[in-house]
């Protein structure tokens, strides 16, 4: 009996850690959402990036992604969930819109504690 603990014991030290990191969580999350990741239009990093150039009634036009590495937390909070100006809806939880913004404002990680 003793023997097979001894052999089962190096399992308990890995049931008891994350399966992933939180930044490998929420760089998936900003990869892929529900669907469209959020890097299609704002870029790797949140720098934001030109999605389409076209004409409209003769004048050229283009449609570009704002950057949102730069953007305090209430205000990205708003953004990502309401539906402006081609931004589709994803419908986060509060975790979810805490862990994209995290991963695109990594220096802010003391303010992030008291998002729950």
């Amino acid at each position: 009996m003793k023997f097979i603990f001894f052999l089962l014991s190096p399992l308990l030290l890995f049931a008891t850690s994350d399966f992933i990191t939180p930044m490998e969580y929420a760089s998936q999350l900003y990869k892929n959402p529900r669907g469209i990741g959020c890097q299609k239009c704002h870029g790797n990093n949140g720098e934001g990036m030109l999605i389409a150039k076209y004409v409209h009634k003769n004048r050229k036009k283009s449609f570009v992604a704002p950057r949102i590495n730069n953007v305090p937390f209430k205000k990205f909070y708003k953004i990502v969930n309401s539906r402006t100006k081609g931004m589709p809806r994803y419908f986060l939880t509060k975790q979810e819109v805490a862990a994209l913004y995290f991963y695109l404002h990594p220096n802010d990680k003391k303010k992030m504690k008291n998002v729950k």
